[in-house]
């Protein structure tokens, strides 16, 4: 079982808590034939959060766990053959999901877009009325609450729609997680509006959609800069009047690029840790990464049973 960091991340302990008060998720852990994939599943059953249901080559799931001196109980875990195809587990657990099998997607060691590409088919069934987002929920030891960041995984270089959908979808997350009105901060380079920066546009117009409602009681700010964002002193010493600045719950990038740098500056050089999970689809989806710690993995999990327990 995973070392709990209690001390230098207890927003995150608090999420995992919370979880654990539900019942355990039936979730779809999907081709996970390498030891840190595997091990991930274990560790968040442990913790009761998921049962898991492992899709793929069963004697190399078990060959996998012998090789790490994993036990896979045979009361709390099932099986499903799909072969050595990777998009065959996922087409089968996509299936699986959206058929009411399993509440939740897990990525094991395939790659991505093997597994995303399964469940964006329009004859599986799993398609959501909106776009596909990613949404992180950071918990760093100096910010003074969980910082969401979307989308930092999915979505390359999203338009105005994919961005309209994250933000979207990302203030469900944080309400679900108990967040009243939360705050959104639209993170560019610079805190004015630059036609040069098309990044900037799309802030204006995200700000002008919050205005019309589109996100509820959500609080949209910006464009702002990292450091306007984050800090009231900073958006002070610019001159920015605003609600959001200093007190986000939730920043948007611009880009994958912009997200994928600052999600591990927050990780390498912020000593945060996180929970991240898909939405747009059915079903949560767990995307864990080798490089995840397994407090990451667990707290992922954790995010996920939240959602498909609102969701169901």
């Amino acid at each position: 079982m995973p070392l709990l960091k209690m001390d230098t991340h207890p927003r995150l302990l608090a999420l995992i808590e919370k979880a654990r008060t539900h019942p355990p998720t039936t979730t779809a852990v999907v081709y996970p034939c390498e030891a840190s994939a595997l091990k991930a599943a274990i560790d968040a059953a442990a913790f009761g959060l998921i049962r898991p249901v492992l899709y793929g080559p069963v004697n190399q799931l078990r060959s996998v766990a012998e090789s790490i001196d994993l036990e896979l109980p045979r009361d709390a875990i099932k099986f499903v053959e799909c072969g050595a195809s990777p998009v065959d587990a996922a087409r089968r657990a996509v299936a699986d999901a959206a058929g009411g099998v399993v509440q939740v997607l897990m990525k094991g060691s395939l790659h991505s877009d093997e597994l995303l590409g399964a469940v964006l088919d329009r004859q599986a069934g799993l398609r959501g009325a909106r776009r596909l987002t990613h949404t992180f929920a950071f918990d760093v030891p100096r910010y003074h609450k969980l910082l969401g960041v979307t989308d930092a995984v999915v979505n390359i270089n999203p338009d105005l729609q994919t961005k309209t959908d994250a933000v979207a979808a990302a203030c469900d997350v944080f309400r679900r997680l108990g967040v009243v009105g939360p705050k959104v901060a639209v993170v560019t380079a610079v805190e004015t509006i630059n036609p040069g920066i098309p990044a900037t546009l799309d802030a204006q117009e995200i700000v002008a959609l919050a205005g019309q409602g589109v996100f509820g009681d959500a609080l949209v700010g910006g464009p702002f800069g990292f450091d306007n964002a984050i800090s009231a002193t900073a958006a002070r010493i610019k001159g920015l009047a605003s609600d959001v600045a200093g007190d986000p719950d939730i920043l948007l990038v611009p880009d994958l690029n912009a997200g994928n740098i600052l999600y591990k500056s927050l990780v390498y050089l912020g000593g945060a840790e996180c929970a991240g999970v898909v939405v747009g689809a059915r079903v949560p989806v767990v995307l864990t990464s080798r490089a995840d710690s397994a407090f990451s993995r667990v707290a992922s999990c954790a995010l996920a049973n939240i959602l498909a327990l609102d969701q169901g």
